[in-house]
């Protein structure tokens, strides 16, 4: 006859502690809910952002656009062979477009190992890549006779000048700014999260 009623008190804690998770699940903000999901999978992916990998994808696409370009201008120029030989082995500062297309590979290959492997938060890689353009362009366009050789003389400097200065504005406006707001924003979901807690464990 013991027994029976503390199986009723166990029964009875055992409902009020339920009752009282239930409780605490229901308090539970939807928003708050989906703020710390969010911040879950922030932690999860650790990897490079989205606007980070279109970044990297531009900068390919400056390499592979001067390429083809350049190719285009030693096809025309008597055919790839003989003109490749002309401006690479036989090399001069006023007359070749080999120094613009190294111009690109020294662009693709900093700003890839600065932002995506290394994946820097900071624009002195984008700057250094960007000013020794914008300075080796501008001489070579003063000093060289580009211009006396047809539209590739225009095209080519211009399209890489262009390009290089895409890049500076799309990581300067678009990637660092981005990936700090996410950052913060991922920061307020964790604080908001440890606050929650002693009021959970409540």
């Amino acid at each position: 006859m013991n027994h029976l009623p503390e199986d009723m008190e166990n029964a009875l804690t055992g409902s009020q502690s339920s009752h009282a998770s239930l409780r605490n699940i229901h308090s539970i903000n939807p928003t708050q809910l989906m703020a710390r999901i969010e911040s879950y999978e922030g932690r999860e992916k650790k990897g490079i952002s989205d606007v980070r990998r279109t970044f990297c994808l531009f900068v390919t696409f400056d390499l592979l656009f001067v390429t083809l370009l350049w190719i285009i201008e030693l096809n025309v120029n008597g055919g790839i062979e003989n003109t490749l030989e002309k401006e690479v082995m036989q090399y001069d500062y006023y007359s070749s477009y080999f120094d613009i297309f190294l111009l690109a590979v020294f662009r693709f290959k900093v700003l890839i190992l600065a932002y995506a492997v290394c994946r820097l938060r900071h624009w002195w890689a984008i700057a250094l890549t960007t000013a020794v353009t914008s300075a080796f362009l501008l001489a070579k366009v003063i000093l060289s006779k580009l211009f006396s050789q047809g539209a590739f003389g225009y095209v080519l400097p211009i399209i890489s000048f262009i390009l290089a200065w895409i890049e500076t504005w799309f990581l300067d406006f678009k990637v660092l700014p981005q990936e700090a707001e996410e950052e913060n924003r991922s920061e307020e979901a964790e604080e908001k999260q440890d606050s929650e807690k002693p009021l959970l464990e409540l």
